[in-house]
Parts: C-alpha cells; sequence; structure tokens
C-alpha cells in the first residue's frame, strides 16, 4: 500500500509540467506502465540535430552559404545513422518500460534514417504496426551545385566556365524532402486487445477520428491543401497563425492539428497521460491540454522549455483560441 502510494507521488511531480533535462536522465524517474502514449519528435541525428543539440549552434542563421558551415541537417555523413541507432535504442528501451501493455509510441523521424530509428524500436520488443507519413509540399531545397569547388580547380578560367555548363543542374543526391514519417510502435498488449483496453484503457485506435472529408483514418496525413482528391482523403484541420508566435524560433514546430489529430486516434481515457521526452516548443503539451489529457514534457534545452512554458501560458491567458479539429469526439473515458 505504502509503495503504491509513493508512486503515485512520484508521479505526480511529472504531470502537466515541463521540465528540462535530459530524457535519459529523466525517464527512469517514471513509473513503469504508467503512460498510455508517447508522441515525440526526437533529434534526427543528421549534421548539428544530435543528442547534443544546442540552441544556439542550430538557431545561427550567421555564413550558413559557406560550405564549410552548412545549414543544420545538410551535411551527410554515413556514421549518423549508426549513432542515432545506438542513442535511440536506450531511449526506446525506457520508454517501452513506462508506456502501459498496448500502449502507442508515435516517433518523427527523417527519411534518410528512419530504418535507424524503426529498427531500434523494434529491436526492444515494440510491435512495429504501420507507418504514418507526413506530406507537405514546402520545403529547403538541401541539395548544392558543384561550382563551390570548380572555382577551387587549378584550371583557367574557360575550363571552369566549361564544366560549370556541363554540370548546370547536377547536384548533390539531396532531392526535396516532402514528407516526415512517423513510426507506429506498440507494445505488446496483455492477453487478447479486449482485456487490455479494458485493463488499461489504452491499445485500440479510434476510427471515430476521421480525416479529410469524414474519411476513415489513413497513414497519410497533411495539414495544407493540395488537390481536391488528397485533401478529401487525407487533410486534417489547418494549423492557425497562432501557433507559431513571434517568440517561438524553434526549427521545427509541429502541427497543432497533426498532433492533437494522433493523440485522439491513440489514446481511449479522458485520463490518458501523454509523453513527450523531447518536447522542443512544447507542441504535444498543449494539443494534449486542449484536448483534456494530461503531459509530460521534457527537454533538454531550457531555451525550449521557458519557449514551451510561455506557449502554454499564453494558451491560458487565451482561453485557448486555437481551433480544436471539428470531427474529433470525446474519449470513451
Amino acid at each position: 500500500m505504502k509503495n503504491s502510494k509513493e508512486n503515485r507521488q512520484k508521479n505526480k511531480r511529472f504531470i502537466n509540467r515541463v521540465v528540462q533535462a535530459d530524457a535519459l536522465e529523466l525517464l527512469p524517474d517514471l513509473n513503469s506502465n504508467s503512460v498510455d502514449l508517447v508522441l515525440t519528435d526526437p533529434p534526427y541525428f543528421l549534421d548539428k540535430l544530435d543528442d547534443s543539440w544546442k540552441y544556439e549552434k542550430v538557431s545561427d542563421k550567421r555564413n550558413q552559404q559557406v560550405v564549410k558551415s552548412l545549414p543544420a541537417g545538410m551535411k551527410f555523413d554515413r556514421e549518423q545513422g549508426l549513432r542515432f541507432y545506438d542513442w535511440y535504442i536506450k531511449i526506446a528501451k525506457e520508454v517501452y518500460r513506462v508506456l502501459k501493455p498496448g500502449g502507442f509510441f508515435l516517433s518523427f523521424s527523417s527519411p534518410r534514417l528512419y530504418h535507424r530509428m524503426t529498427s531500434s524500436i523494434d529491436d526492444v520488443g515494440f510491435n512495429i504496426r504501420d507507418c504514418f507519413l507526413w506530406v507537405y509540399t514546402q520545403n529547403q531545397v538541401k541539395a548544392m551545385s558543384l561550382d563551390h569547388f570548380i572555382e577551387k580547380l587549378d584550371a583557367t578560367e574557360e575550363t571552369k566556365k566549361k564544366l560549370k555548363k556541363k554540370l548546370e543542374g547536377w547536384k548533390t543526391p539531396q532531392i526535396k524532402s516532402c514528407f516526415e514519417p512517423i513510426a507506429v510502435a506498440q507494445k505488446p498488449h496483455e492477453k487478447t486487445f479486449l482485456n487490455n483496453i479494458l485493463k488499461h484503457k489504452v491499445g485500440l485506435f479510434n476510427t471515430n477520428i476521421r480525416i479529410g472529408n469524414n474519411m476513415y483514418p489513413s497513414n497519410i496525413l497533411t495539414v495544407e491543401p493540395i488537390d481536391e482528391i488528397m485533401d478529401r482523403h487525407f487533410l486534417i484541420p489547418k494549423p492557425t497563425k497562432l501557433e507559431k508566435e513571434g517568440f517561438n524560433d524553434h526549427q521545427t514546430v509541429k502541427p497543432l492539428s497533426l498532433c492533437m489529430y494522433l493523440i485522439d486516434l491513440a489514446t481511449f481515457s479522458k485520463n490518458a497521460v501523454i509523453l513527450d521526452p523531447f518536447l522542443g516548443s512544447g507542441t504535444t503539451a498543449i494539443a494534449a491540454k486542449l484536448l483534456g489529457k494530461k503531459f509530460i514534457g521534457v527537454d533538454i534545452n531550457q531555451e525550449y522549455v521557458e519557449i514551451a512554458k510561455e506557449r502554454l501560458r499564453r494558451l491560458k491567458e487565451t482561453d485557448m483560441p486555437i481551433r480544436i479539429p471539428q470531427l474529433r469526439v470525446q474519449s470513451l473515458v
């Protein structure tokens, strides 16, 4: 009895709080089998976007046109995926422990390193159920021409000019990326699905949460109008301009409506606890709050923690003005 009370108190100090901490140091403090959903957008382990992500380094836009100082995420290194796997398997082990049986682990990634992330999740015992694709049309082109290197050749200006002409339009193999994959992993359920949902209040998808023009949930998701067919089947309510306010300079802010959709789809209980160990500017916490759920938000960067707290504070002050998806239904219990 005493241990049960201590566990409740242990959990209570993290509920509905944004905590500045290293996820690998904080996750062991959470109770086992206590979280309904983990929804997160971890560091992708592309150049400068790893577990030592520094606010000042990633946000600094100076000299980004110089090859030796590429914008974050543009440098190719084969070792990135191996480092990502080694780090994320430690995260996945802790996520597995804290999730309730049948609980879902939804984790964003980059297309290039998705396989490493998903392998780490799979290798700790999760069942990989699916992969959501968040599709969008706007993104930064990361490919580079070789003109800068041609200029450094020991050759005549005429030779350089001809070579540039010959290679015009040929760039490094980095095509415009217009989707982000989201791993859909599930901790094995206890006995049957029915037993699990009744005992742990998690483990099924709510197909009453529709997408597009009242369509059955799909593993393709969009939050911007694309065309009539795509919108009818895959569009989630468009994010409002209120989401990313002037003070929020996080590099990869996720759409609130997208996170709300995923939370509504994967959580059954009105008291569900949503954990985001890489909270960034706080979108997961705001989405959970708008849906009446509980959240635990963790981020290693103090700057992002302050941004998340400010967004949550403003949300309260403005009486939650951000539009909630119209097709959302109330949780069943």
